[in-house]
């Protein structure tokens, strides 16, 4: 074995050196350990000394070993050579034979060593260690307590009784921790098992202990932001508090652990701009020396979707190079980066699929999952490897018995090019189908209906047979409804419910079930409950009255960045509650002296959630439209995913033109005319039937379609599907222009879009502009006639700009009584003459 250069007994820990103190002098064994410096040295003293040792040499001698190794980068350690050495087996074997003896902490340590020295759980050593530690558990210090739970972790005990056990006496013995590491890798390791008392009584311990330690140690601070993962509870104020002292030990990181912190904040939906742009600093200045597999993977996964296109085309440059070397996990990861990122380098994409099938059978169901996943939203085309693929998911899906198991591989195979494995899935599916909780009844669903609706060849006893397994799983959701009694377990299980086939088919009976539980709904919920709704797009009235009347009861002890999600249901579907002024107030009044504090593009999702609801709240509006603040928005939008950042400049564009026009008094300026240009450009103005058909019929109305001008833009960029001129006496007027109307090569109908300097046409005095707006089924909450907030406010202010704009809901175009051609005539008269001379 190499020697590591520069190292001696003196950087041992000082427990090693504590626990040799008084003894060293008189005994021979200890003194020739002490001044080992290599691992050969420390078997050599073992071999020449077997007959001597006592438990104490035993010790020394292991943790020694594993004190070499954690000193070394990790791709130079030589865990394996050590293993195989004969003498390591002489030092367990020893250790197995004399644990009777051992001092608490002694066991603890050793066995904790053992596993950092890659032995094997199911060693008779390991299996002895624990069994001795099981009976001694309730003598342990805090500290040795805390190891020993890291020693469970690690064997993948963390449900289990023994680590239950270890819950109960920490639950008795908190008040006694005085430690903040003891106490986060506890939070850690029985987090699966906390009830949630003493969750809380964690979280509190936990927080006291981040105000006073010392704040350059953030391994504690990561722990608890792990805790809190575990347990799935997002409480702000104290994932506040770690990420502070994040933040301040960033250049520290290395790759793998800015990777996990942002994965964990992702998962947590915990938006912290600063950290992103700490993180991303931190990761190029790390760029020069990640040159290994293992650290370039981790910096590519977690800096590549936050770099600006010309880091990420070095990236990937780098990643061709490396691309050999990777291991089976690593070239997953690069795969499902590479799919975030939306990459078209093919070469790369093609060695990464190279590896991946070279590893195929290493994979387990999740991992498949995942891969599958990325290859295609990748669309990548190679028969051999998605044949692979699906041979092996079928394999995994026959032996499978565990519901999120069968869920994920139903998922994989709906992915994948169709083939004769409907029995399989559907006999594996019926299997678990009771077992399964509501998400993964979803999944399920949405996974059989694809097949149904996507492959031609089924005959109609196919159809026959999946229509039966979806009435099964159908069958199964109501039960699962009916039988609920717990709306936090619920929401649990609808979080990621998704499918909008799946929710069509049990909406009502969703929406009872939640209505039965409404006396459940209290401040720590309310917020899912609204993400639920929104993201259901039904409106239900009792329940929201509900939310509206816990929020401001409760104002106070809900998280100021709570308030979007809680008031977006009532914005987006439009519901003006009895209490919707008080509801309001209140949640301006909590928000408002933590504006600074909003991560910038929440603060604009926010913003334009009130103003769909007519609210525009002056500090706020003022925040967001500063040129401080707007930096910073581009800063952090630099870190986000393409999507997000989309997302989030074209809804400051809807906030920018709903303030000119509804509050000029704020004197902000209209900056987005560029943006709305380039988004008119590329917008592709085709033409629907249903298009084609009202154009049509108000050609005739009016008296020829060049009184009609189809896709007119208004100024500040509203497109109005069909717009014309009345004069005073309501006589249609001609444009002089009209957009021309394509076909494209798939006989599709398209029309060129007309800039407002085109459209925008003077009007003899007395004359009025008519914009007709066709509403489909997504202007309108699902299940009902009742208009969403952006139809309202987009009426609002084209009736602001000089429009009479009449509406056109699809229910009323495509009812019974519309039937005929004079009908739908009829319709628009009285829609565009009647009404407006009203």
């Amino acid at each position: 074995m190499k020697p590591l250069n520069g190292t001696d007994s003196s950087h041992l820990p000082l427990s090693l050196r504590l626990l040799h103190r008084g003894t060293v002098n008189q005994d021979q064994v200890l003194k020739q350990l002490r001044v080992c410096s290599v691992e050969e040295q420390v078997f050599d003293v073992v071999g020449r000394n077997k007959a001597k040792l006592t438990v104490n040499h035993v010790s020394l001698a292991v943790e020694m070993l594993w004190q070499f190794q954690k000193e070394r980068p990790e791709l130079l350690r030589t865990v394996e050579l050590i293993k195989s050495h004969p003498q390591f087996l002489t030092l367990r074997v020893l250790a197995e034979n004399k644990i009777a003896v051992m001092e608490d902490f002694m066991l603890v340590d050793i066995l904790y060593t053992f596993l950092r020295l890659n032995v094997d759980p199911h060693d008779s050593l390991v299996q002895q260690l624990v069994s001795e530690a099981w009976l001694r558990l309730d003598k342990f210090p805090m500290a040795s307590l805390s190891k020993f739970a890291i020693c469970l972790k690690d064997q993948h005990l963390k449900r289990s009784p023994l680590m239950g056990r270890i819950a109960s006496i920490v639950d008795q013995k908190l008040s006694s921790i005085d430690d903040a590491r003891v106490l986060s890798v506890l939070m850690m390791c029985i987090s699966f098992l906390v009830s949630p008392r003493l969750r809380d009584a964690l979280i509190n311990k936990a927080s006291h202990f981040l105000d006073t330690m010392d704040p350059s140690d953030y391994n504690n601070a990561r722990r608890v932001v792990q805790f809190l993962h575990y347990v799935k509870y997002n409480y702000q104020p104290l994932l506040e508090k770690c990420n502070q002292i994040l933040l301040r030990n960033i250049s520290k990181m290395d790759a793998k652990t800015i990777r996990v912190l942002i994965g964990l904040y992702e998962f947590m939906q915990f938006n912290q701009c600063t950290f992103r742009l700490a993180a991303k600093r931190r990761l190029i200045e790390l760029t020069d020396s990640s040159t290994d597999p293992i650290s370039f993977t981790k910096l590519f996964v977690t800096l590549a979707p936050m770099a600006s296109l010309e880091t990420r085309e070095r990236l990937e440059n780098t990643a061709l190079l490396l691309a050999d070397e990777l291991s089976a996990l690593e070239a997953m990861e690069m795969a499902e980066t590479l799919a975030e990122i939306q990459s078209r380098n093919l070469s790369l994409l093609n060695k990464i699929g190279s590896v991946i099938q070279k590893n195929i059978h290493v994979y387990k169901p999740m991992e498949l999952f995942k891969i599958t996943q990325a290859l295609y939203l990748l669309h990548y085309k190679n028969p051999k490897l998605i044949t692979t693929l699906r041979n092996i998911s079928i394999n995994f899906l026959q032996r499978s018995v565990l519901p999120y198991e069968v869920t994920m591989l139903t998922r994989v195979l709906s992915m994948l090019p169709c083939a004769r494995f409907k029995d399989i899935v559907m006999s594996r599916v019926d299997a678990v189908a009771t077992q399964c909780n509501l998400g993964e009844l979803s999944i399920i669903s949405l996974a059989v209906a694809k097949w149904v609706r996507n492959d031609p060849s089924y005959c109609h006893n196919t159809l026959n047979k999946y229509g039966r397994l979806l009435q099964t799983l159908n069958r199964c959701r109501h039960k699962r409804l009916q039988k609920a009694d717990k709306l936090d377990l619920m929401l649990k299980e609808l979080k990621f419910s998704s499918g909008d086939w799946f929710e069509e088919k049990l909406l009502e009976e969703t929406i009872v079930t939640l209505q039965r539980m409404m006396d459940q709904i209290n401040w720590t919920n309310v917020k899912d409950l609204a993400v639920l709704l929104t993201r259901m797009n039904h409106l239900c009235p009792p329940l929201m009255d509900r939310i509206s009347s816990v929020v401001i009861q409760d104002i106070d002890k809900i998280h100021h960045s709570a308030i979007y999600p809680t008031l977006r249901p009532f914005s987006l579907l439009n519901y003006d509650s009895p209490q919707a002024d008080q509801l309001y107030k209140a949640c301006i009044q909590r928000f408002t002296p933590h504006i600074s504090s909003f991560e910038p593009y929440m603060l604009v999702m926010l913003g334009h959630s009130l103003a769909l609801a007519d609210y525009f709240p002056e500090v706020l509006i003022k925040e967001i439209f500063s040129i401080n603040f707007l930096g910073k928005l581009d800063s952090q939008l630099e870190t986000e995913p393409d999507a997000i950042n989309m997302w989030v400049r074209k809804r400051l564009m809807e906030l920018n033109r709903a303030v000119c026009l509804e509050c000029p008094e704020f004197q902000v300026p209209w900056f987005h005319e560029h943006y709305c240009q380039k988004l008119l450009k590329k917008g592709n103005g085709m033409v629907s039937p249903v298009y084609q058909q009202i154009h049509q019929m108000l050609g005739e109305v009016l008296g020829g379609s060049h009184f009609v001008r189809i896709g007119a833009v208004s100024p500040y960029f509203y497109t109005i599907d069909f717009e014309c001129k009345l004069d005073k006496h309501l006589q249609p007027l001609p444009y002089s222009d009209q957009a021309t109307l394509h076909i494209s090569d798939t006989k599709k109908l398209y029309w060129e879009r007309k800039s407002v300097e085109h459209s925008r046409e003077d009007l003899p005095p007395g004359a009025q502009r008519v914009a007709v707006d066709f509403l489909d089924s997504k202007c309108f909450c699902r299940h009902s006639h009742h208009m969403k907030g952006y139809t309202l406010i987009r009426k609002r202010h084209l009736e602001i700009l000089g429009y009479r704009v009449v509406q056109i809901p699809h229910f009323e175009w495509n009812s019974m009584e519309l039937s005929t051609q004079d009908a739908l005539k009829e319709y628009l008269k009285k829609k565009i003459f009647r009404e407006l001379s009203s």
